[in-house]
């Protein structure tokens, strides 16, 4: 209780002042502070889908959690995830919450028609990052390496095109985390502290942001290659070596959709060193390799193309954006996506730091991963969407809390949730 009224004190300063120095300067570009987001009390479709789904999880979801199966599990857990993320994000409406969010001028979709030769856009996509390059890509293009872009313009050509298809499957992929998260909690930690972990992976509210954002797609993506290392490093399939594999290709592509998500390198450690194996590796490697071949032979680079965004990084709101609050603001957006049971786990393992379990491993390599891109200064504001894949394994420690008070901890998740979906209208 202390850790989460710790919590909501950050956030609360980081509120006020945080709106004190936008109307004296507008230096935070930030609507309401520290959220990228405008203060607007809505309802919509979503609401009563999302309160029946809170009141179901909270409610039921320990106990039928403690009578599943490990695949019947991850099963359920995908699909109240599902249900989570599609109803919030129906609060705003279907076009306003799905259909166009990823349709912006900011936006992966406003390029996808331009798209006509892959390797010719991979051989010119540096050159057009920088700000004052001529046609110079638009901000979340730029920002990113081509493997997002062309995710997009992929779902185009297979008929999947416009904001409407883009939305749904960034919704379905980042849904399930929830369940990745399962899977990889039971191969550290075993399937009780799974089934623990389970109804807090769900109720995130971390999900405001999964639906719909492309780092919703992202976080699906990482926390799957974190899976399959975690079953490849304790031994958990038959075949461990090819989860490794797995795990490799999904981390590899991971490279070319985010640069940031070269820092899921230390969930990755984290991962070896709670189930103290280091053999996933070399196939880790070998099935990273094919990306780095392929995009490097097509003409991009990825050093080159993260120095130049470095570049045009500063060039934009970040050379205004002050370094001095968003160092601490940054964590203080965290309190509303992990929600305070996140923060009461975070108390819970910190208590047990010096005799460490795997969850707890597990769950200091996400922190140290959040610290990290937090220090580097390229992540002034909308973390609560960037940090969405490192946020997610930062939400297994809540299976640490006594679990007599669950059902409350898992209220107070939905509550931030609601609270955040319903009040505010987020940028994604």
């Amino acid at each position: 209780m202390y850790a989460a009224g710790i919590a909501v004190a950050l956030f609360a300063t980081a509120a006020i002042l945080g709106h004190r120095v936008q109307d004296r300067d507008g230096t935070l570009r930030l609507g309401w502070p520290p959220l990228y987001a405008n203060w607007a009390p809505h309802v919509g479709p979503g609401t009563p889908a999302a309160l029946a789904v809170a009141v179901l999880v909270v409610g039921y979801g320990p106990t039928v959690a403690r009578r599943l199966g490990p695949h019947a599990l991850a099963w359920t857990t995908y699909g109240a995830s599902l249900a989570w993320v599609f109803s919030l994000a129906l609060v705003d409406g279907w076009h306003r919450g799905i259909a166009v969010r990823l349709t912006t001028k900011y936006e992966y979709l406003r390029s996808v028609p331009e798209i006509t030769d892959i390797g010719f856009t991979l051989r010119e996509f540096t050159s057009r990052i920088l700000m004052d390059a001529p046609d110079n890509w638009p901000a979340h293009v730029a920002g990113h390496p081509p493997g997002a872009l062309l995710t997009f313009v992929w779902l185009d050509r297979l008929g999947l095109g416009g904001g409407g298809w883009a939305g749904v499957f960034c919704v379905v992929v980042a849904s399930s985390a929830a369940a990745a998260g399962v899977v990889a909690v039971r191969a550290l930690a075993g399937l009780d502290l799974a089934r623990r972990a389970a109804p807090f992976l769900v109720l995130a509210p971390a999900a405001v942001w999964l639906g719909t954002s492309a780092d919703g797609y992202f976080t699906g993506v990482t926390a799957w290659a974190v899976a399959l290392l975690a079953l490849a490093a304790t031994r958990s399939v038959r075949r461990p070596w090819l989860a490794a594999l797995g795990s490799g290709l999904l981390f590899g592509w991971t490279l070319y959709l985010s640069y940031g998500l070269a820092l899921m390198a230390v969930v990755g450690v984290a991962v070896l060193v709670a189930a103290r194996d280091a053999r996933p590796l070399p196939w880790v490697l070998l099935g990273a390799a094919p990306f780095v071949i392929v995009f490097t032979l097509a003409g991009f680079w990825w050093l080159e193309g993260y120095l130049t965004l470095h570049e045009r990084y500063y060039q934009g709101a970040a050379g205004i954006r002050p370094y001095a609050y968003y160092v601490w603001g940054n964590l203080a957006a965290q309190v509303v996506s992990v929600g305070l049971a996140g923060v009461a786990g975070l108390r819970r393992a910190a208590a047990r730091a010096r005799r460490p379990s795997p969850v707890v491993i597990l769950v200091a390599g996400a922190v140290l991963a959040l610290l990290i891109a937090d220090l580097s200064g390229m992540s002034k504001a909308e973390t609560e969407r960037i940090w969405l894949p490192f946020a997610l394994w930062v939400l297994p420690a809540a299976a640490l809390l006594p679990r007599s008070c669950h059902r409350w901890w898992l209220g107070a998740q939905a509550g931030v949730a609601l609270a955040v979906n319903h009040l505010l209208l987020t940028g994604w």
